[in-house]
């Protein structure tokens, strides 16, 4: 009985320390966290002239995306966007071929909800869905021109994303067998053409920029990597 509970202490002391099993319940306190981009960009993969980084805000001008040079395994990402009319973006994750980064990642979306050409999308083209795959279970995003909040976590095959204090995607890539029709039946766009399943769990962390017209802004981009 003695050396039973002394193996269950030891791991549950070992699962303590290997990091969450679930995300956080609310937008953490991300004082000590670490930047995700340095002032200069310096480690970031982006084309030249289309990315700005200045007094704390970063937007681009052009569809062109900015990458960390870091390939990120396990981590929380904390950051907040604000939108335009029309804005659609995303957050990239799991990044494993940039140059053709839409069939090789899982983008969380990032789009203006109160706009009749997003509120009209399906749900999986809507703020906080993975996009083309799965639909949040509400919609959060704020009007645009105010700042929102993202707390996304990925552990494994594991996303979370947090939006406006309330988690409103679960995701398990596992479940995501096919690269045609989701698990409830509803259909992938035909460009993400590798199934969920088949996707590295780690990769490249990136941002979608001046897409269909529209600007985006982030700020306050910080990353905690966790086991």
């Amino acid at each position: 009985m003695y050396r039973l509970s002394f193996i269950m202490v030891l791991f549950m002391l070992f699962a303590c320390q290997s990091g969450p099993q679930v995300p956080p319940q609310s937008h953490p306190n991300v004082s000590d966290w670490t930047d995700l981009f340095t002032p200069d960009l310096a480690n970031a993969i982006f084309p030249e002239k289309v990315w700005t980084f200045e007094n704390g805000i970063l937007t681009a001008s052009e569809d062109q995306a900015i990458w960390t040079k870091i390939v990120y395994d396990n981590f929380i990402l904390d950051l907040e966007f604000m939108t335009e009319h029309e804005t659609n973006s995303g957050v990239i994750v799991y990044c494993s071929n940039m140059e053709n980064w839409i069939p090789n990642s899982v983008e969380i979306q990032i789009a203006d909800d109160h706009a009749e050409k997003w509120a009209n999308m399906p749900g999986t083209w809507q703020c906080a869905a993975i996009f083309g795959h799965l639909a949040p279970t509400e919609s959060r995003v704020k009007k645009p021109g105010e700042w929102n909040r993202y707390t996304i976590t990925c552990q494994d095959s594991m996303i979370w994303v947090m939006l406006n204090g309330k988690t409103v995607t679960e995701m398990n890539m596992q479940k995501w067998t096919s690269a045609k029709t989701n698990p409830d039946g509803s259909e992938i766009p035909s460009w993400l053409s590798t199934p969920f399943a088949e996707l590295p769990t780690k990769g490249h962390i990136g941002f979608q920029g001046k897409h269909a017209g529209a600007p985006i802004y982030f700020r306050n981009l910080v990353i905690k990597e966790i086991e």
